[in-house]
C-alpha cells in the first residue's frame, strides 16, 4: 500500500514536468498584424504593406 501511494505521489509531482518539456519552442504560431501591415519574419515585427 505505501508502494502504491508513493509512486502516486510521485507521478502527481511530475506529471507536470513531463508535460511543459512535450511543448517546446518548435510550434509554429500565428502572427497577427493590425490591418494594412504584415508580418515580416526578417524582422519579426508587422511593417506597413506596401502595394504597387
Amino acid at each position: 500500500m505505501k508502494r502504491k501511494l508513493t509512486l502516486a505521489v510521485v507521478a502527481l509531482v511530475l506529471a507536470p514536468g513531463l508535460a511543459s518539456a512535450m511543448c517546446s519552442k518548435s510550434h509554429d504560431q500565428a502572427m497577427t498584424c493590425a490591418e494594412g501591415s504584415v508580418y515580416n519574419p526578417e524582422t519579426g515585427s508587422c511593417v506597413p504593406q506596401t502595394t504597387s
